[in-house]
């Protein structure tokens, strides 16, 4: 039997996943030999770090690729590098190169993607990820598909490289109406927990036990596993940005509102968000919604009349 040449990877999208997924990617033997990233300088440090081409436009990834991760931030992003009419475009050379999309996007941004490539002879995937920084660098992300099984099935290989668990969802779009939604609930949960922990200081509760009471009750969540500390004691380094909480519950409004769905939560978790971002905190963790609530902590944000502050 002769052996199938190992595929030869691209990313378009080298931020802080992007970048950790390639790196794990490279450690596992596989063949990076492109890289492009809107911002030049983060494409060229990546690329000399890796060995691989800095690339000048997604479409020298596609041209030099089999196989092409896109890591972009927005339904914005996507279409401008799916375009149908730029020169620049992944799509000027689609055919038999197989997209592994990976942003948070509108399900019908996945739909139209899957439409655009299968239309120029390429395959696609929704590839969407439940994890943060650390997994992707670990290889250990939480991965859900949508898209034709058969491209799922010959995806697999590469996928369980970076992955602890992998899941098909369903058809184009199906597995970000799921992303959308583990979004939706895990940001209403950090509105909660900046919350509950504001209101525990503004009555004088120790909040190191408060966590800890927490953990060990109804109140227990993954986000006070990974938040709550970073509530307390105010470090908000950043694994997932305000700016993208916001978007991803807007997402999800969006969906309810299609669906005829009222979700005032999850409404309200996203006013808190924009109000972050409106303060010129969107690039903060989302465990920054916690400076919202705190009574001791408006003095951060004089210009700030709304909400619980």
């Amino acid at each position: 039997m002769i052996r199938q040449p190992e595929p030869r990877v691209g990313f378009v999208g080298v931020g802080r996943m992007g970048a950790n997924m390639a790196r794990r990617l490279r450690d596992q033997q596989e063949a990076i030999v492109a890289l492009y990233d809107r911002d030049p300088v983060m494409a060229t440090n990546l690329a000399t770090e890796l060995g691989c081409e800095a690339a000048a436009t997604p479409a020298r990834v596609a041209e030099v690729a089999h196989v092409i991760f896109t890591v972009v931030s927005d339904d914005a992003s996507m279409h401008q590098i799916f375009s149908a009419t730029d020169r620049e475009s992944l799509l000027c050379y689609a055919k038999d190169r197989l997209f592994l999309n990976c942003a948070t996007l509108s399900p019908a941004v996945h739909i139209d993607v899957e439409t655009l490539i299968t239309n120029r002879g390429g395959r696609s995937l929704e590839v969407c990820m439940a994890s943060s920084i650390t997994q992707a660098r670990q290889g250990t992300l939480y991965l859900m598909c949508g898209g034709r099984p058969d491209t799922f099935e010959s995806a697999k290989p590469l996928l369980e490289k970076l992955s602890a668990r992998l899941r098909y969802i369903g058809s184009a779009g199906e597995a970000a109406k799921v992303k959308a939604l583990v979004n939706m609930v895990m940001n209403c949960n950090t509105a909660a927990l900046a919350e509950g922990l504001g209101l525990g200081a503004a009555l004088g509760l120790d909040l190191t036990m408060l966590r800890d009471v927490f953990a060990q009750t109804g109140a227990a969540s993954r986000v006070l596993e990974t938040d709550g500390e970073d509530m307390q004691n105010r470090t908000h380094d950043c694994y997932f940005s305000a700016a993208h909480a916001a978007k991803d519950s807007g997402i999800a409004l969006a969906l309810a509102k299609s669906a005829g769905v009222t979700i005032p939560l999850a409404q309200a978790t996203y006013d808190q968000y924009l109000r972050l971002v409106a303060l010129g905190k969107g690039e903060w963790d989302k465990s920054a919604i916690s400076e919202l609530t705190f009574k001791d902590r408006r003095s951060q944000f004089p210009r700030d009349t709304g909400g619980t502050c």
